[in-house]
Formats: C-alpha cells, sequence, structure tokens
C-alpha cells in the first residue's frame, strides 16, 4: 500500500483518498490481496489482467480498418424478463465502439471480432449472440452511414480536445535540454504520463478504428494518435523509471 500511496502522491492525491480507492477496487474484484516478500501487499486480479492486456492492445497498438475491410456485425436476442442484461449488453457494444445500424443489429470493423467475443464469451453472454463477417455492396453511400451509425461530431471533439490539451505537453518535453535527466524529471514524467494515459485511452475504444477513407475531411484521430505515440516516446519510458525506483526505494526500506 506504502508504495502505491507514494506514487499516487506525485499526482496530488492524498493517502485517504488513496486507500479509500484501494477498498473499492477490491471490493469490486479489480484487486486482490496478496503476500509480498511477506508483507501484506495487492495485485491485480486474473481478470483484471486480462482486460488491461486487451486494453493495452487497443491504447498502444490500435488498428484502422480500410474502405475494403470486411464488418463485423453482431445480433442478440435477450428474453424480456431480462432488461437489465440488455442494458448490460448494449452499454458493453457502445463502449467496445459498435454502432447501432438497427434496433438488434450492430456493427463494428472486424479487427474487433476476437476481443469481442472473448469479452462476451468470459462474461457468460455468448449464448444471447450471433456474430457474422460480412462486405459491403450495393449502391448506398457508406461514408454517409458512418455518420449514422456512429456519433463522428462528438468523437471529432474529443479528438480535438486531446489535441488541444496536450500539443503544450508534447512543446514541453521537446524543448527541455537532454542534459535534464534526472529524478525530478522521471517524476514531472509520471504525472505528466498519467494524466495523459488517462485522457487518451477512452478515445481508441469511442473509436473503433474506422476507414479514414469514409470518415470526414480533416478527420482529428489521425493527428490525436501520432501525437499520444510522440509523447508516449517521449516521456513513456521515464514515467516507468521513476516507478520502478519508487518501490526499488519501498523494498529496500522494508528489509531495513
Amino acid at each position: 500500500m506504502s508504495t502505491i500511496i507514494s506514487l499516487m502522491n506525485d499526482l496530488g492525491v492524498e493517502s485517504a483518498g488513496v486507500r479509500s480507492s484501494i477498498s473499492r477496487l477490491k471490493k469490486r474484484g479489480i484487486i486482490d490481496s496478496v503476500k509480498v516478500n511477506s508483507r501484506n501487499g495487492y495485485a491485480l486480479s486474473p481478470s483484471a489482467l486480462s482486460a488491461f492486456a486487451e486494453g493495452d492492445e487497443r491504447i498502444f497498438t490500435p488498428r484502422r480498418a480500410t474502405a475494403g475491410s470486411r464488418w463485423l456485425l453482431a445480433t442478440f436476442t435477450v428474453p424480456e424478463s431480462q432488461r437489465s442484461i440488455r442494458h448490460k449488453i448494449r452499454s458493453t457494444l457502445i463502449r467496445m465502439g459498435f454502432g447501432a445500424v438497427a434496433p438488434g443489429l450492430w456493427i463494428a470493423p472486424e479487427h474487433l471480432k476476437d476481443e469481442a467475443m472473448s469479452y462476451f464469451d468470459r462474461h457468460g453472454l455468448s449464448d444471447y449472440f450471433e456474430f457474422f463477417l460480412a462486405e459491403h455492396v450495393g449502391s448506398h453511400d457508406l461514408a454517409k452511414n458512418m455518420g449514422i451509425w456512429w456519433d463522428l461530431e462528438s468523437l471529432d471533439s474529443l479528438y480535438s480536445e486531446f489535441l488541444e490539451t496536450n500539443q503544450p505537453l508534447l512543446d514541453k518535453w521537446t524543448r527541455m535540454p537532454s542534459a535534464e535527466d534526472s529524478a525530478d524529471r522521471d517524476t514531472e514524467a509520471f504525472a505528466d504520463y498519467l494524466v495523459l494515459i488517462t485522457q487518451w485511452r477512452r478515445l481508441p475504444y469511442s473509436d473503433p478504428g474506422l476507414p479514414a477513407e469514409l470518415l470526414p475531411e480533416g478527420w482529428n484521430a489521425i493527428a490525436a494518435s501520432e501525437l499520444f505515440q510522440q509523447l508516449h516516446e517521449i516521456i513513456g519510458f521515464r514515467a516507468a523509471r521513476h516507478a520502478e525506483r519508487v518501490i526499488s526505494d519501498q523494498a529496500a526500506d522494508a528489509k531495513t
């Protein structure tokens, strides 16, 4: 616990708030109590580790379909007596980035197939679903449908906000002299990086990687993704170095 508190203090989070958050995460089954070097500690639960692994792929290596890619169609049937399950399924489909074609019919790029099927299987919901892979045929304007099935205006606004917020951060770190490679700079990078990840991680889920050719001109997703990758390369390793240093220092203190 002391290690987590120390790291969160670097972000200005008070100890009481950290303890309260850990308690809530434990109740939700996201973290488990474990023994670390004969001391009480915490670790991510197996289900949380699986979710983080899938999340890492979305966040750090997002994929983007092309106009010729196939589409994943999902349809589900839930009895009227199980409305809560129906709501959970719909909420999850939206969170994953699926678009609503019609009541009960949802669409996403093919590359979401494994992630979606794995999630619903893992949560005991796959029996409600039928999944199909399809190609677009006919004369309908698929680009126009993008704006019907997904809220592109809101998505683009989120990307624009990310760019506006984090371009100054990139300017700050690229202007910083290379000689300024110190523990204090690593602490600063750690705080900046966690805020960056928090701001970015929702975007690859809201945008499932729709084909750029079918999106409005000047779509901000491309520039936002490039900005995130630049910042990740510049401060990601510094943030990791700071976390490793704090963990090592706490472990050394525990032995004395």
